[in-house]
């Protein structure tokens, strides 16, 4: 049984005040009665999260949290004492504990920030902590170009988007490469681009060129269709205007239009773009 993360465990008996779960050494974990889902029987295997509860006892709960141990979120500070901070975890029972240790700067209460969940291994307990170097490039990456990953925005810079990729490396996502709005906090999936001699990380939020091209002429042929069969924007249009409408690049634009043009979908009159007739 993993504290601070999910578990699939059996439903082994049942107490007035909820169900006793157990795992395959006969560990057994209470799922208190206000987190029982409709349809569970004993017999059955279930997939809950285990955690601590505030006298540091195993309790399981169907509640999902934001973060599980390992995993990088933003959160939000509920409140500060003597302790340190008390983060939004998601849990209704349970805020999560990022001790003044580990906070890079002093936390404030209604501010959200960027933490790693890990188990405090001498008292037992999870936390959280917002030193986040600690917990990155711990080891060289093994990306291969173009590989899709997950990442986290982590904060915005002069180049573009320092991100966390898959939970283990730094990374950076350029301003000059993203077409859409971003914020931090938020998980998209990426493409690497390169690994650096230095081990740095460059990723695209663009899919690869191919899809990113056919996904763009659809959605061009989309808005014709919509626009009586005509196209407000051309290869004379502004990179911001193209940007505006199809979140895309002016370059990606041209090879859409140029692939529909192609196929005989569309025709040009003029300067403007029409939907070919049948």
């Amino acid at each position: 049984m993993n504290i601070g993360e999910y578990n699939s465990l059996r439903i082994n008996r049942s107490v007035d005040f909820g169900f006793y779960l157990i795992d395959d050494q006969g560990n057994e974990v209470l799922l208190p009665k206000r987190y029982i889902l409709p349809g569970m029987h004993i017999g059955d295997t279930i997939d809950v999260f285990v955690y601590n509860d505030s006298e540091n006892r195993p309790v399981a709960t169907t509640e999902q949290p934001k973060a599980v141990v390992g995993d990088f979120a933003i959160m939000k500070v509920m409140a500060v004492n003597a302790v340190g901070a008390f983060l939004d975890w998601g849990l209704a029972a349970k805020d999560l504990l990022v001790p003044f240790r580990e906070q890079r700067v002093r936390m404030q209460a209604g501010r959200s920030y960027i933490v790693h969940v890990y188990l405090d291994h001498e008292s037992g307990r999870i936390a959280a902590s917002a030193k986040l170097d600690k917990f990155l490039d711990n080891k060289m990456p093994d990306y291969y170009h173009r590989q899709m990953v997950d990442v986290l925005i982590v904060q915005r810079t002069e180049l573009g988007y320092k991100v966390i990729v898959n939970n283990l490396h730094w990374g950076m996502v350029y301003q000059n490469e993203t077409y859409s709005s971003v914020n931090v906090g938020e998980r998209h999936k990426a493409f690497v681009k390169q690994v650096r001699e230095d081990g740095k990380i460059d990723l695209t939020l663009n899919k690869i060129e191919k899809i990113r091209v056919d996904d763009l002429s659809q959605a061009i042929l989309s808005r014709m269709k919509e626009n009586n069969g005509t196209l407000d924007l051309n290869d004379k249009s502004s990179p911001e205007d193209i940007a505006k409408v199809f979140n895309c690049s002016k370059k990606d634009f041209k090879k859409a239009t140029g692939q529909l043009y192609k196929l005989k979908l569309i025709t040009l009159d003029g300067l403007m773009w029409t939907l070919a007739e049948e």
